[in-house]
């Protein structure tokens, strides 16, 4: 077998990524695909999430070799200060703002920085910039809207490639928006507040 290290590890991580997801979609309804309920849509992600990972890791087997390259003591450095930074804001973030203590808000902002820590390293820096501004789109949602929130989310994953131009990131951001209106607002009839609540 010629394995490929980098998609096994790959692989690895998108079915643990799905196998939390799940877990922690496990206090929501998922109803049916009729009447969905707010657990169906995470959840169906989570399931495809899960099926990439076996793809990727099953393709490994047998498209490599590619091995991991060797950690720097940077890359090994801010993955556990990001660890810790990102446990220690979770804990912190409901005393400093009650937001922060409802719902998973809390894991999010300690996502966000944990991952924006990680990103110190180059290494890290694509996939953690990615992960925080996932994070940051959820903390956006609820409070500054739809469009905020989707338009914090591209801009800041931009970030992860520093080859993005600004016609570029603005050529984008317009299509997206206008794509994830188009799908998710019209078509899909999902209820979130487009505009920033008071």
């Amino acid at each position: 077998m010629n394995i490929n290290t980098k998609d096994l590890a790959s692989g690895i991580f998108l079915i643990l990524m799905a196998v939390i997801g799940l877990y922690l979609n496990q206090e929501h309804n998922l109803g049916s695909a009729r009447r969905m309920g707010p657990g169906y849509m995470p959840a169906m992600t989570f399931y495809i999430l899960a099926g990439l990972g076996v793809w990727v890791l099953l393709a490994s087997l047998f498209s490599g070799p590619d091995p991991l390259e060797k950690w720097t003591g940077i890359d090994a450095g801010s993955l556990a200060a990001g660890l810790v930074v990102g446990a220690i804001v979770w804990k912190i973030s409901p005393f400093v703002w009650s937001f922060f203590g409802q719902t998973y808000n809390g894991v999010g902002v300690g996502i966000m920085a944990g991952m924006l820590v990680t990103a110190y390293s180059s290494g890290w820096r694509p996939l953690a910039v990615i992960c925080a501004s996932v994070a940051f789109f959820g903390l956006l949602l609820e409070k500054a809207g739809f469009f905020a929130a989707l338009t914090g989310l591209i801009l800041l994953s931009c970030v992860a490639d520093r080859t993005h131009t600004p016609k570029g990131v603005a050529g984008l951001l317009v299509f997206l928006l206008v794509l994830c209106w188009w799908v998710f607002i019209y078509e899909l009839d999902i209820r979130v507040n487009l505009w920033p609540q008071s």
